[in-house]
């Protein structure tokens, strides 16, 4: 779909986070980002696991669709997009919560399947980081599900959506805090099980570098800026470079402390600091099972993958 001078909003309705990006497309097909915001509605909170979107979540929802009304008319959007992902398209209400976005918001929500979501993150991740000819393995850990996706510039090799989102591990398997041995264990174990795809997948294509779309691994990268004191116009490029070994004294340093301790690191943000530790072990898991050298943050997702279509 191709639309000049136009401004266009894509909300993305994630398990944990609404997502808003609000851009101008001109005739040549780029777009300036006129603002980026998110939302912490937490919609799989309190019923992930028995795919169920709660009355109180539905209700946090309705706050963040007023207010995202409210966003889309003082910049005069034009066309809004609006995409669900894993907690809408597993939910047994999910026909009610989009009846009620279209009737009480008139926002017309697409509940789109792992697979169409892996596609939109490879799309976006292309935008924000300059792939070449070697191989990749992207990775966005939402709430709700973790996409995969092998791929190079040219080619997505293999790609696959897992219902094993930072929402659903912290219900299962984080309820002490810090995190405890059993609970580790346990966790780990469920990973593997998992992930045993994902393994095969990587030993058959040979992926490289990590690369991690938007969520965590920013968090991750601004814990890291901030410990290593690094800012000025690094800050605002669409990827950053987050050392292996920097990642794995982070990793550490997040699995020993309290929701308190954590959400006192520098970096740290409020709406990340319940799923960060679970997020943590998947990352540390994938790096050691699959032997990835070196770890990338895109800070463009799905949301510009969609983007990217209307041009």
């Amino acid at each position: 779909m191709r639309i000049e001078n136009k401004r266009i909003a894509i909300l993305d309705i994630g398990t944990n986070t609404f997502h808003i990006l609000i851009a101008e497309l001109d005739k040549n097909g780029q777009f300036e980002s006129l603002h980026r915001e998110k939302v912490p509605v937490k919609l799989g909170q309190g019923g992930i696991n028995q795919n169920l979107i709660t009355d109180a979540a539905i209700e946090r929802a309705k706050d963040a669709f007023k207010y995202f009304k409210e966003l889309l008319s003082s910049f005069q959007v034009t066309h809004l997009k609006t995409i669900a992902t894993s907690a809408v398209r597993n939910a047994t209400n999910t026909s009610s919560f989009v009846e009620m976005a279209y009737n009480s918001f008139d926002i017309e929500i697409e509940v789109i399947d792992g697979n169409r979501e892996a596609e939109l993150i490879y799309k976006g991740v292309k935008k924000a980081i300059p792939l070449d000819s070697q191989r990749s393995l992207i990775i966005d850990i939402g709430g709700g599900s973790v996409e995969f996706i092998i791929c190079n510039n040219a080619t997505i090799f293999w790609k696959k959506s897992f219902e094993i989102g930072g929402q659903r591990l912290v219900e299962k398997f984080h309820q002490n805090d810090p995190i405890n041995k059993k609970e580790t264990e346990s966790l780990l174990s469920y990973i593997d099980i998992q992930l045993k795809e994902l393994v095969i997948a990587c030993n058959k294509y040979q992926p490289i570098n990590l690369i991690g779309a938007s969520g965590a691994f920013e968090t991750l990268s601004d814990i890291y800026y901030e410990e290593h004191h690094i800012t000025g116009s690094i800050l605002n490029r669409s990827f950053h470079i987050l050392p292996k070994q920097a990642f794995k004294n982070i990793h550490q340093e997040l699995i020993r402390k309290t929701t308190r301790e954590r959400m006192a690191i520098p970096g740290m943000i409020e709406m990340r600091v319940d799923m960060i530790v679970v997020s943590s072990f998947l990352i540390d898991y994938v790096l050691e099972k699959n032997n990835l050298n070196q770890i990338f943050t895109s800070s463009y997702a799905l949301k510009e993958g969609v983007l990217s279509e209307f041009y």
